[in-house]
C-alpha cells in the first residue's frame, strides 16, 4: 500500500478539472474490472480524466494527491490491461511544464511511483505491440526518475531527422537523415561507466536483466549489437541508478523494445533506432563533441564533451564520420558551417568565408531596429536595398558595400513595417512603405525624397472611411495582363487592398474571408501575371488572382492542398516567392523552422521540403535569390533569433550561419545576403569570397 492523502482532504483543491467524485468513481470501476476480470468503462473515464490531470502540457499540485489512488488501483489489474495507463501516467510525470511535487504530497507520491515501476515494468515483460512497448519501456524509465525518459517522449523515429543542442554553445545540430535502419552499429559501444555498476537489485529491474540475458541476440536485433545488450543488462541489473550516463540507458530502452516487442520484426527495428541514440554527433558551430543522449535531454547531469577525434555523426556525413578541415579557396564550394567572428564570416575550420559588412546609418545616431528590407531594381542601374523600421526613416544602401546611396528618407509618420518596389510603365521604380499605424506612403527614390509637393506620390493612401488602420503586415507589387502593375497591402486584421501605384487609392479588395494576415508575397506564374499568397493568423494560407474585380471570383489561383498541409503538420506563419530556372515556386515556413516548397499552378507540394529545426524555431523570416549558374537559394530564419539555414532546393545543399545578431528580416541581391536585426543592417556573401 502507498502512503497517500485520504479522498476527503482539503490538498483536493487544488485539482483544476477533476472532482472527487469522479476519481472515487474510476477507482470503483477500476475495483470491478480487477473483480471481475472483465470490464473496460474504466478506460474512458480515465480518459476523461487524464485530460483534466493535465492541463495543455501543465500538471497541477492536486494531480500529485489523485495519483496515487490511481496507480494502487491500477497495480491490481491484469498486467496486459494497464498497459495505456501506464503510458499515460509516463506522459503526465514527464510534463514539461509540470509543477515540483510539494512537500506534504512527496512521500505518498513517491511510494506511488515505486508502485507504478513495478507494475509497468510487469506489464512490459508480458509481451506488448512494438509500437506501445517503445512508449511503456519509456514510461517505466520515468517512473525509476530517469532524465533520459523525458528526453526521449518528443522523439518521433518515424521522421528521419534529428535535432540535438550543443551543451557548449547552445546551437542546434541538425542531422536530416538519422533513423536508418542499419543492419550493423555505426559505433563501437564504449564501456559501462561505474556508477550504473554501483547499486544491485534495486526495484524489479532483475527480471529485466534476467529477459535480456535470456534472448539471443542473432535473433533479437542480429549480430554486432550484443555489446549494446551487455549494457542494457547491466543498467537494468543496476536498477536504473541516477548516475548511469544517458547513452547507457538508451541502451535499457532499445533492450526491452527488442525483447518484449511484438511482432519480433518490428521490435527489432524499433530497437536498432533508438539504439542510433546511443553514438555521438559533431556540434557544427565549435566541433565539439557530445553523446547524442546528452543532445537530447534539457540538462543532463555531468555532460562532457568526448574526444575530437570520436566517431560521431555530424549533419553532413552520418555516422562515424572523423573531423574535415572545410576546403578553403574554392569559390561557391558548400561549406555547412558558418559563424561571425567579429566582421568576418568564417568557415568550421577558421578560414574566412567572407566579410561581413556593416551597413552605414546617417549620422551620429544608430540606425535601430530594422524592421523591413526590399530589394530596388532599376532598369539598366544597380540594384540597391531599402529598409526601415523603428524610427520611420527609409534608407537607401548599396548591397555590395553598405554605403549610403542617398541621404535617408524622412517624413514617415510612424514605424516602417513593410517595403516594397514598384515598376512604373514610364521606366521609373516607386518605393511603398507601410507603418504600424496603417500609413501607406510613395516615395521616388531618385530624389531621395517623399514628394509631397505631388500629391500622386505624396500623399499617405489610407483605407476607406469608417475603418480604423492597423499595422500593415506586407506590401507586393502585382502584376496584370494588362501590363499594369498594382500595389497589394494587408493589415494584421485583414484588410488586404490593391492599390493605384501613383496615388496608394485602394481600387480593389482581395481577403474576403476578412481573416488576420501575417505574411504576403506576389507570385509570377505566367508571363507578366502573378498570384498573390499570403499567411493567416490561423495557420493556413490563401492564393488570390488580383486581376478579377469579385474577391470571391478565384481567377487563375489555385489553392494549395489542404490534404498535403495537414498530413504535414505545416500551420503556416510566413510566405516567399521562390525563382527558378524552369518557375517560380510559394516557400511556406512555419514557426517549428519548417519549410515547404509548392507550385502555386497546381497548389501541390515540390520535393520533401526542409524540416523543422529548433534554432530557426519563432515567427519565420525568409527570401530567395537565383544566384549565377541558375542555382537558387532559400535563407530561412526566425525572428528575433540569430541562426540561418541556406538551402539550396535542387541539391538539398544545407548550410548554417551562426549570428551575434536578434534577426527581424532578410533580402538578397545576387550573392549579397542582407541581414536587418535589433541594431542595423549586415550584408553577408552567400558565395565564398
Amino acid at each position: 500500500m502507498t502512503a497517500k492523502l485520504p479522498l476527503h482532504s482539503t490538498r483536493w483543491r487544488d485539482l483544476d478539472g477533476v472532482t472527487v467524485d469522479e476519481v472515487t468513481a474510476l477507482l470503483a470501476e477500476m475495483a470491478s474490472a480487477v473483480a471481475t476480470g472483465s470490464g473496460d468503462a474504466w478506460r474512458k473515464s480515465w480518459a476523461n480524466l487524464a485530460e483534466g490531470l493535465l492541463d495543455d502540457g501543465t500538471v497541477y499540485d492536486g494531480a500529485y494527491a489523485a495519483l496515487p489512488h490511481l496507480i494502487e488501483a491500477a497495480a491490481e489489474l491484469p498486467p496486459d490491461r494497464s498497459v495505456d495507463f501506464w503510458i499515460d501516467l509516463g506522459f503526465i510525470v514527464t510534463a514539461e511544464d509540470r509543477h515540483p511535487v510539494p512537500a506534504d504530497l512527496e512521500a505518498g507520491f513517491g511510494a506511488a511511483l515505486r508502485l507504478a515501476e513495478r507494475a509497468a515494468v510487469r506489464s512490459l515483460l508480458a509481451g506488448v505491440p512494438a509500437e506501445v512497448a517503445a512508449l511503456l519501456a519509456l514510461s517505466c524509465l520515468a517512473f525509476a526518475g530517469h532524465h533520459t525518459a523525458a528526453a526521449l517522449w518528443p522523439l518521433a523515429p518515424q521522421e528521419p531527422g534529428l535535432q540535438l543542442m550543443c551543451r557548449e554553445c547552445d546551437a542546434d545540430t541538425e542531422i536530416l537523415k538519422f533513423f536508418v535502419d542499419l543492419t550493423s552499429p555505426p559505433f563501437a559501444v564504449p564501456e559501462l561507466p561505474d556508477p550504473a555498476r554501483s547499486v544491485r537489485g534495486a526495484g524489479p529491474w532483475g527480471a529485466v536483466a534476467k529477459a535480456l540475458e535470456q534472448e539471443p541476440p542473432e535473433e533479437t536485433l542480429g549480430a554486432g549489437w550484443e555489446p549494446y545488450l551487455r549494457v542494457a543488462r547491466d543498467v537494468a541489473a543496476a536498477g536504473v541508478p541516477h548516475a548511469a550516463q544517458g547513452w547507457a540507458v538508451l541502451c535499457l530502452a532499445a533492450g526491452l523494445v527488442a525483447v518484449a516487442g511484438t511482432p519480433r520484426p518490428a521490435a527489432s527495428k524499433r530497437a536498432r533506432q533508438l539504439m542510433l541514440l546511443t553514438g555521438n554527433f559533431r556540434c557544427w558551430n565549435c566541433e565539439q563533441t557530445w553523446t547524442i543522449a546528452d543532445g537530447l535531454a534539457e540538462n543532463p547531469a555531468g555532460a562532457q564533451p568526448r574526444s575530437r577525434h570520436t566517431p560521431a555523426w555530424t549533419a553532413e556525413e552520418g555516422p562515424g564520420a572523423e573531423p574535415k578541415p572545410a576546403p578553403a579557396g574554392r569559390p561557391g564550394e558548400a561549406v555547412t558551417r558558418l559563424r561571425q567572428d567579429g566582421n568576418a564570416l568564417l568557415a568550421a575550420d577558421g578560414t574566412l568565408w567572407g566579410p561581413i559588412t556593416v551597413f552605414a546609418d546617417s549620422g551620429p545616431d544608430p540606425i535601430g531596429s530594422v524592421e523591413s528590407l526590399t530589394v530596388v531594381s532599376r532598369p539598366g542601374r544597380p540594384a540597391f536595398v531599402a529598409g526601415g523600421g523603428d524610427k520611420g526613416v527609409v534608407f537607401l544602401w548599396n548591397p555590395v558595400d553598405g554605403r549610403l546611396v542617398h541621404a535617408p528618407l524622412a517624413g514617415h509618420p510612424d514605424r516602417v513595417t513593410s517595403l516594397t518596389a514598384l515598376p512604373r510603365p514610364e521606366g521609373v521604380v516607386v518605393l511603398a512603405s507601410g507603418g504600424d499605424c496603417g500609413t501607406i506612403a510613395l516615395w521616388d527614390p531618385a530624389d531621395a525624397r517623399l514628394l509631397t509637393a505631388q500629391p500622386e506620390f505624396g500623399r499617405p493612401g489610407r483605407e476607406p472611411a469608417g475603418h480604423r488602420p492597423d499595422a500593415v503586415t506586407g506590401m507586393c507589387a502585382a502584376t496584370l495582363p494588362d501590363g499594369r502593375t498594382l500595389l497589394v497591402t494587408a493589415t494584421r486584421r485583414g484588410a488586404v487592398r490593391s492599390r493605384d501605384p501613383g496615388t496608394a487609392e485602394p481600387v480593389g479588395r482581395l481577403n474576403p474571408y476578412g481573416r488576420p494576415i501575417r505574411s504576403l508575397a506576389a507570385v509570377p506564374v505566367a508571363a507578366g501575371r502573378t498570384v498573390i499568397a499570403a499567411s493567416d493568423g490561423q495557420g493556413g494560407v490563401e492564393v488570390w488572382d488580383p486581376a478579377v474585380d469579385d474577391p470571391w471570383d478565384s481567377g487563375i489561383a489555385v489553392q494549395l492542398s489542404r490534404g498535403a498541409l495537414e498530413d504535414a503538420g505545416h500551420r503556416v506563419a510566413a510566405v516567399a516567392a521562390v525563382p527558378g530556372p524552369a518557375r517560380t515556386l510559394l516557400a511556406t515556413g512555419d514557426d517549428r523552422g519548417g519549410v515547404m516548397l509548392w507550385d502555386p499552378a497546381t497548389g501541390l507540394p515540390v520535393g520533401d521540403g526542409l524540416p523543422a529545426a529548433t534554432g530557426t524555431a519563432g515567427l519565420p523570416v525568409m527570401t530567395a535569390v537565383a544566384l549565377h549558374g541558375g542555382r537558387t537559394v532559400l535563407v530561412v530564419g526566425s525572428r528575433a533569433g540569430s541562426r540561418l539555414r541556406v538551402w539550396e532546393p535542387e541539391t538539398g545543399t544545407l548550410r548554417h550561419i551562426a549570428l551575434d545578431v536578434a534577426l527581424t528580416c532578410l533580402a538578397a541581391v545576387g550573392p549579397c545576403l542582407i541581414v536587418g536585426h535589433d541594431r542595423g543592417v549586415l550584408g553577408l556573401p552567400l558565395t565564398r569570397r
